[in-house]
């Protein structure tokens, strides 16, 4: 498995850097640039026009790493990292369809909410239906910190799952407004499922090779996300779009699924959970009460923003946190193995 991830992690990194002098100065011919949200930051507005859509930068290289580190396992009949990428893939594209729909009607508004949603919630079930087919998935809940599993009726798993899916799925996609904080945020959160991969490699369990062969995605993940970080951190060159981050949710709630240990997004993406309750909060409480507010502005980076952290000091610290909590996750869970 070694060579193997880090063949991965070297073809997905080659492959994004060159993916990013090709595809950044095209996206500027075509005027693929980004518009601002008008009750943002006003300090944003120097952003306007930066190019959009990068996350096709990454994707790519992790589509070409998947398939040439994983050939072997291909070649063996294991297809546990395709079925990760194909969600992955899926969510992309509607994301794709987002971004489009923005650059094309110049303002920062794509699909609306409610379509949205539905589409996402269809995939989402179609992925736990295939997975469960497959094999590669029970509906037994495994309960990291305890070492313990709940049995669980197959309907109210697969409710339980595609809401899970859903709105891990969008908390990624909340996370990235600020000039490299999604890509830093999910570093850490694909390296420790790289870990627990290896350490399921090394288990003497039946399932190990299935498990061997999601290493290489993740890893394939954080050589593109490693590479996409020279041009998306401050001050950006691209932004990865909604393309990129539904991408990322995409891969990381097929990865925790595809291990059987989706409670471990709990903990795992506490920064994305954190930015979404923000919202939520902000929101509500600006209804209830008459248009107050408990946040200078939401998610949550907003507000630091507005307290005078500048985007480094952001990035740096919500990474530091997401890095603190991978660990804690993988020791959440390697008492499995």
């Amino acid at each position: 498995m070694v060579l193997e991830v880090i063949a991965a992690f070297c073809g997905a990194l080659i492959v994004t850097i060159v993916s990013g002098f090709v595809l950044i100065p095209l996206l500027r011919r075509m005027k693929a640039g980004q518009t601002i949200r008008e009750d943002g930051p006003v300090w944003h507005n120097e952003k306007q026009g930066t190019p959009t859509i990068g996350g096709l930068m990454f994707i790519a290289g992790v589509i070409v790493a998947c398939f040439t580190a994983g050939f072997g396992k291909i070649s063996e009949g294991e297809f546990g990292h395709l079925y990760i990428l194909l969600f992955g893939i899926i969510f992309g594209v509607i994301g794709f369809i987002d971004d489009y729909s923005k650059v094309k009607k110049k303002r920062n508004l794509g699909l609306k909410a409610l379509p949205k949603f539905a589409l996402q919630l269809v995939v989402a079930v179609g992925f736990l239906l295939l997975m469960m087919y497959t094999g590669n998935l029970t509906t037994s809940l495994y309960v990291p910190f305890f070492d313990a599993t709940i049995a669980i009726a197959e309907p109210l798993y697969l409710i339980f799952a595609a809401f899970v899916i859903v709105g891990t799925v969008n908390s990624v996609n909340i996370t990235d407004g600020v000039d490299g904080l999604v890509t830093g945020v999910t570093l850490p959160v694909v390296l420790c499922f790289t870990g627990i991969a290896f350490a399921w490699d090394q288990a003497a369990i039946d399932v190990a090779k299935d498990h061997a062969a999601i290493g290489i995605v993740t890893t394939a993940l954080a050589g593109g996300l490693f590479a996409f970080l020279i041009f998306n951190f401050h001050p950006a060159r691209v932004f990865m779009g909604d393309t990129g981050s539904l991408f990322l949710g995409g891969i990381i709630c097929a990865t925790a699924f595809a291990m059987d240990i989706p409670l471990i997004l709990l903990p795992l993406g506490v920064v994305y959970f954190i930015e979404t309750l923000s919202d939520i909060i902000q929101v509500t409480y600006f209804k209830i009460s008459g248009g107050k507010r408990v946040f200078k502005m939401a998610p949550i980076h907003h507000h630091f923003e507005m307290c005078g952290w500048n985007e480094y000091a952001i990035f740096f610290v919500f990474t530091g946190v997401s890095v603190i909590f991978a660990a804690i996750s993988y020791f959440g869970v390697i008492n499995r193995y």
